[in-house]
């Protein structure tokens, strides 16, 4: 049972790395931030269309790197769509909790089963840093920073 979860998990990072979804730079974006890992040379260009009403109306990505930054992004952009600047904020805390291994009662609502496929991160510490680099583009865009890096 654990090594079918397992390969189920791999497969959807595999299906997001091979097939991002929202990969690409929207004209209409109003924040941006560019992401680095130092570590690995991962790269990424997070672009979020913030509305009026504080809701991210769009979120879309660019980049280099493994498997797991890229899935990591491509679920990111997914997830937070339609959210708010804190509901956003709030699930990414969750999720940098649950892949550093600091919390395993991660609770993001209807998006944490989908989040957990990167869970198995916490047994590899060098790939923190991957699976949260969009996430750290994210809210660098939000707060109005245009560069983050993972150093």
């Amino acid at each position: 049972m654990f090594d079918d979860l397992r390969e189920l998990y791999q497969e959807v990072i595999l299906d997001h790395s091979k097939h991002p979804r929202n990969f690409r730079h929207p004209e209409d974006a109003n924040h941006e931030a560019h992401g680095y890992n130092p570590l690995c040379g991962d790269t990424v260009n997070v672009y979020l269309k913030m509305g009026h009403n504080g809701l991210i109306e769009d979120a879309a990505f660019e980049g280099k790197g493994c498997a797991i930054s890229l899935a990591s992004a491509s679920m990111m952009t997914e997830i937070i769509k339609g959210k708010t600047e804190g509901e956003a904020k709030f699930i990414f805390d969750g999720f940098q909790k649950l892949v550093k291994g600091e919390d395993d009662d991660f609770d993001a609502g209807d998006d944490t089963e989908r989040l957990m496929v990167l869970a198995g991160v916490k047994e590899f510490p060098m790939r923190v840093k991957c699976a949260t680099l969009a996430w750290h583009a994210m809210t660098s865009a939000m707060d109005g920073s245009d560069e983050i890096s993972t150093e």
